[in-house]
């Protein structure tokens, strides 16, 4: 309301309804990748540096500081594209501020991949749960 009031550039529109849902796919990506994580890193201790050093290069592949317009060449667009988080984080910014890109398609890919990493995340966790005690 008070962008509107103002008279500002920034229109949020009626995605912000999808907000909930963007909120629950990212916390259920989250919730498999650090499951996944968290199963292999008692087994393998230095995995920790490498997950640390790998979401710092993650932020790079998810359009958070650029909006995905600003990539011009399509061979990089499909790679952004590619991760899960890319279309979450553009829907935000078109919901909010009513710029960048929104597709349906690229938000259930992120659902399906999100579906595909929680139940991954689940199986390994339960496996690799049995031995918890014995490594750590």
């Amino acid at each position: 309301v008070y962008y509107l009031v103002q008279g500002n550039a920034i229109h949020p529109n009626s995605l912000i309804v999808l907000v909930p849902l963007l909120v629950l796919i990212m916390g259920l990506l989250s919730l498999g990748l650090g499951m996944i994580f968290s199963a292999l890193t008692t087994k393998y201790r230095d995995l920790a540096m490498l997950l640390a050093f790998g979401v710092q290069l993650l932020m790079y592949a998810t359009p958070v500081i650029y909006p995905l317009s600003s990539i011009t060449n399509p061979k990089y667009k499909l790679i952004i594209m590619a991760n899960p988080m890319s279309s979450i984080v553009e829907t935000f910014r078109y919901a909010f501020l009513g710029s960048g890109t929104f597709s349906w398609a690229a938000l259930a890919y992120s659902a399906i991949v999100t579906v595909v990493v929680l139940l991954a995340g689940i199986i390994i966790f339960n496996r690799v749960q049995k031995s918890f005690t014995d490594t750590v």
